[in-house]
């Protein structure tokens, strides 16, 4: 069940050992294990209602829960005049009003620019990454190659009694060939099983195109996805491996990893080989993670995919009309269960929706940093219900590898509620604050974080992860925090473009006050976003002492590409629990019609507080 899983990340028990369909992939434990947890059930199968979640949320803060992890969200950026008056992120604002932090998944719409869903300043919304544990899969061929995959399936152990049959006073229907071929088809497969060593678990099987073993009359876009069994022919296809291919229909979900698993398993496969289709490019290949019992690898590198056709292809005998009457190519795939770790930094995932944050579905970008945190996402091991309906892999098992930032967001969640153990009465913000300014902007090598686009890999930007990948352990003594409260969410609306007083008024029952702000960049959070930037901007932030001791700041600044910025004062000394005021003045230099990033650094001789700065230039003279 998706609701078990993100509670076990967020507060699962310590050091739990993970085991699923029967191989235990070593342990796992809960971002604060000792907190406790409500879970309230507003989505099933289908979907859900706004009203069940709003009704959910309302029973959450009327418990006295301090920390609610959402790893829900509208499907895409609500309509009207202003976004962030839609009925949940209301109800978001008045649970933040009541001192309770909410957490969201920042969407899996990525890398589309301005694709996430989590919008409000209220909100401490989470993008996803792919971590350095990876199982790595080996196919060794024939020929002495072997290529590497991914997959979580058993290595080929058998189990079956092999029978050979004579075909030389036989015809198959779909090949009708001379008896030779057939009777030579029959003894190279003798000949290759034969030769293989007698030890379990080192035969080498024989590979076969999906094509080559499947009706004739079947088209090559129906056959080549293995989604059906009925297409096979069980002769031909009986303890082979059977090359399947990963193509567009896998991305739009009319095809699954789960389904080729299920068609191998019906039609007596030995397992099968997920090649990527050319015209993929190098799209990353879902479901690479599911726990199955049929043997198999994903090839997501067009290099290797290639390279297994043109083996397979030249071990390939075919007759007269093109059938493959001898499968010669062999192969055999290693036990892809044991994670391996590479050490590099947090890459963020492509699915992970990317900012910047927009107002309405019209796109008009507002000065809000999101996402605002990365943390893990991808191929997470956590708990499962054994009763679950869904995807037959996962059901009766205990636990699941899950991908998303519906993973992503119970680990802030469950780092959150260390911080407010640690910190009881901190506010949301400062909360958020602590988490953001103490992100993680570099690898361990000095190099930047990287983020995964449309065929490359490129260097992050606060619109990917927000400030940064999550460090908990800086997170809990962050130094200075940025604080914000009810009042000042509110004199944020009232800065809204196309956002009127009765508007306001009706949606959260207070008006716009007498010192109304006349920019959203001037509300107080661990970053600046101006979206429109004509001449120059004075932009105030309010920064909090946490700690208990006098500290000397000093301001260091890397500018946005076509910004001067300053900030006053350039050095500052701060008493334990005071606040002091920063003044920034951006003054344009050029116009870029494009956002640019920079970073504030506040550091002292205990902490570092860092604060990423996005400007878009529209006019370098003010009008």
């Amino acid at each position: 069940m998706f609701a078990s899983h993100t509670a076990s990340i967020a507060a699962g028990y310590y050091h739990t050992p993970v085991i699923a369909n029967g191989f235990n992939y070593g342990h796992a434990s809960g971002m604060a294990p000792g907190a406790r947890i409500a879970v309230y059930k507003a989505l099933y199968t289908f979907g859900g209602y706004m009203s069940d979640v709003v009704a959910a949320v309302d029973q959450a803060v009327e418990d006295g829960v301090d920390i609610l992890s959402l790893s829900v969200g509208v499907s895409s950026v609500p309509p009207g005049l202003s976004a962030v008056l839609n009925v949940l992120d209301m109800e978001l604002l008045f649970a933040t009003k009541a001192g309770v932090l909410v957490v969201q998944a920042a969407g899996n719409g990525g890398p589309s620019t301005s694709s996430v869903i989590s919008i409000s300043p209220w909100i401490t919304s989470v993008a996803a990454s792919i971590t350095d544990r990876k199982y790595n899969t080996t196919i060794l061929l024939g020929n002495g190659q072997s290529f590497s995959g991914t997959g979580l399936a058993r290595n080929l152990f058998p189990k079956f009694q092999i029978t050979f049959w004579s075909f030389r006073h036989t015809s198959i229907p779909y090949f009708n060939l001379p008896s030779f071929n057939l009777w030579y088809m029959e003894l190279i497969f003798k000949l290759t099983i034969k030769s293989a060593a007698p030890t379990e678990g080192e035969i080498y099987y024989p590979i076969a195109a999906a094509a080559d073993v499947c009706v004739r009359d079947a088209t090559t876009i129906t056959v080549d996805g293995c989604q059906r069994p009925e297409l096979f022919i069980p002769l031909l296809v009986q303890g082979k491996l059977i090359i399947c291919t990963y193509t567009f229909e896998f991305e739009y979900e009319s095809a699954s990893i789960a389904t080729v698993a299920e068609t191998m398993k019906q039609v007596g496969a030995a397992g099968f080989i997920i090649t990527t289709d050319p015209a993929m490019g190098s799209e990353q290949v879902k479901s690479t993670m599911l726990t199955l019992q049929t043997p198999s690898i994903v090839l997501d590198n067009m290099y290797t995919s290639l390279a297994l056709w043109e083996y397979y292809n030249s071990h390939t005998v075919r007759g007269r009309r093109g059938q493959a009457v001898v499968f010669a190519a062999t192969a055999r795939i290693l036990d892809g269960r044991q994670a391996t770790y590479s050490g590099q930094a947090p890459i963020v995932a492509a699915y992970s929706s990317r900012g910047p944050d927009v107002n309405s579905a019209l796109k008009q970008t507002v000065d809000v940093l999101k996402p605002n945190v990365l943390a893990p996402g991808s191929s997470i091991w956590a708990a499962w219900s054994p009763n679950s309906e869904g995807d037959q892999y996962i059901k009766g098992q205990s636990f699941a590898l899950q991908s998303g930032t519906s993973m992503a967001t119970p680990h802030i969640a469950g780092i959150a509620a260390l911080i407010k153990q640690k910190h009881p009465k901190w506010s949301p913000a400062a909360i958020t604050s602590a988490m953001m300014t103490t992100a993680d902007r570099t690898d361990t090598s000095g190099g930047p974080i990287l983020a995964q686009s449309t065929n490359q890999l490129a260097p992050a930007t606060p619109f990917d992860f927000g400030a940064g990948s999550i460090n908990a352990c800086q997170a809990i003594e962050p130094g200075l925090i940025f604080n914000a409260n009810f009042k000042h969410y509110v004199q944020f609306l009232c800065a809204v473009p196309g956002l009127d007083d009765r508007s306001l008024r009706r949606a959260v029952g207070v008006g716009c006050p007498d010192n109304r702000k006349f920019w959203c960049s001037d509300l107080n959070t661990a970053s600046v976003i101006i979206s429109n930037l004509v001449g120059s901007r004075e932009v105030i932030r309010e920064v909090t002492n946490v700690g208990h001791k006098n500290e000397t700041y000093t301001v260091y600044v890397r500018e946005p590409l076509g910004v001067n910025v300053t900030v006053v004062p350039a050095t500052f000394r701060i008493g334990g629990n005071a606040s002091r005021r920063l003044k920034l003045i951006f003054q344009a230099t050029e116009t870029t019609n494009a956002y640019t990033f920079g970073e504030m650094v506040l550091k002292s001789m205990v902490h570092t507080v860092r604060v990423p700065l996005a400007v878009y230039v529209s006019s370098v003279v003010s009008s």
